[in-house]
């Protein structure tokens, strides 16, 4: 049984004083986004499937995205969920969403529901708090010789900007001519002969004047000292877009250009881009990107909470290509204490690896809760862990009942 929650998308309350909104789990992101903006509102969570995605699979996913530099991850700005269980009585909990900020009586609840990925619950309504939105916006695009000076411009972005600094995003040289060929219009900034990254950097503020001064000022410093080769700053609302644009449209290019292995990581800043030079030496070396099979590895993601997406294009789903990435890029984050899933959950095809982010008392916790909340295993089966042979008969956990 699949269901859809679409037809829940009402937006139930706005309070302008506070900020708080609540919704309908169904609501798209986007739209919720545009009916803030009416109230000089923003939504904290910001993704380039906006349009599609809703609110509800969102708090599911615990997803990331681009503003999570600024204002955190929704386990600090959902204020309270609704959420049906999968019990006899299909209890409607409901937590937190009294619209209160603090409220320290027993246990936080509604954490547990956040990035579960619906297998304890079913969401079906939303408390979150939203903040104002910035009168003064600016975005940069910056071209920068290596990954160790992308590092060294974020450093001296988060303290030259500090307070308006909103986004700091990077993609490699793979990614940015994939996005630009995709978006069909000319590079905003020249590209060098050399090998190079480009960064993506916005502030949010309340004085145009002070931002546009603090910026130019840092962009002026970057090129004297030669840290970046080249640089753009946005001077209308249609090149902020368009400049925006070539970020979030990565995936979107990688998709049209072929068939697509995606990963999303945690590893610590200074170690990110390692995993996907490593990865083009092993395709090499197993002749998959001689031959055609591989076409292009991208880097791509969000520096400030290091967080990659390396997207792996083929020229189709082969198993000799799937067999050169897993397990080893699993056992590549694991031997840097990173984590195999940055903020797009584990689903099901990461379930069977989440040994290589947790512990076994971890997990054994994990499949504890799952059991209490969910005794018969119903809701989401294989996501988060593999089938057991102790699980209920007629659940999708069994191992014995399906002949595994």
């Amino acid at each position: 049984m699949i269901l859809n929650l679409a037809g829940l998308d009402k937006i139930r309350s706005f309070d302008e004083v506070s900020g708080i909104l609540t919704a309908d789990a169904g609501c798209i992101l986007q739209t919720l986004d545009e009916h803030l903006h009416t109230k000089g509102h923003i939504m904290p969570l910001d993704l380039g499937a906006k349009g599609s995605c809703q609110i509800g699979g969102n708090v599911a996913t615990n997803a990331g995205g681009l503003r999570l530099l600024r204002y955190g991850s929704l386990h600090g700005t959902v204020l309270g969920l609704e959420v049906v269980l999968p019990d006899e009585k299909g209890t409607v909990l409901s937590v937190g969403m009294n619209g209160l900020r603090k409220d320290n009586t027993g246990y936080d609840l509604k954490q547990l529901f956040i990035g579960s990925e619906g297998t304890l619950g079913l969401i079906t309504g939303v408390s979150i708090i939203t903040p104002k939105r910035s009168s003064s916006t600016n975005v940069a695009l910056l071209a920068v010789p290596t990954f160790e000076l992308v590092q060294e411009v974020f450093k001296k972005t988060r303290t030259q900007l500090g307070e308006i600094l909103s986004a700091f995003e990077f993609f490699d040289q793979e990614a940015f001519k994939l996005s630009l060929h995709h978006q069909g219009g000319a590079s905003p900034i020249t590209e060098p002969e050399n090998r190079t990254f480009y960064v993506l950097i916005e502030t949010s503020g309340s004085n145009k004047d002070h931002d546009d001064e603090k910026l130019g000022g840092l962009l002026e410093h970057l090129l004297e000292t030669e840290t970046v080769s080249d640089g753009v700053l946005a001077d209308s609302e249609t090149q902020l877009q368009s400049l925006w644009a070539l970020r979030e449209g990565v995936a979107e290019a990688a998709g049209k250009a072929g068939k697509v292995y995606k990963y999303d990581l945690s590893i610590p800043v200074g170690e990110m881009y390692g995993i996907v030079e490593e990865m083009r030496e092993r395709f090499k070396k197993n002749g998959l990107l001689q031959n055609g099979s591989v076409k292009e590895i991208l880097g791509y993601g969000h520096l400030g909470d290091g967080n990659i997406h390396v997207n792996v294009v083929a020229s189709k789903f082969d198993p000799k290509v799937e067999e050169a990435i897993e397990p080893w890029i699993y056992e590549w984050v694991a031997s840097r204490k990173g984590s195999i899933s940055a903020e797009h959950g584990l689903g099901l095809m990461k379930a069977p690896y989440i040994s290589y982010s947790q512990n076994e008392d971890s997990i054994e916790t994990m499949r504890k809760i799952k059991t209490m909340f969910d005794p018969n295993l119903i809701l989401n089966p294989y996501k988060y862990f593999l089938p057991r042979s102790d699980a209920p008969a007629n659940s999708g956990y069994n191992t014995e009942a399906k002949g595994h």
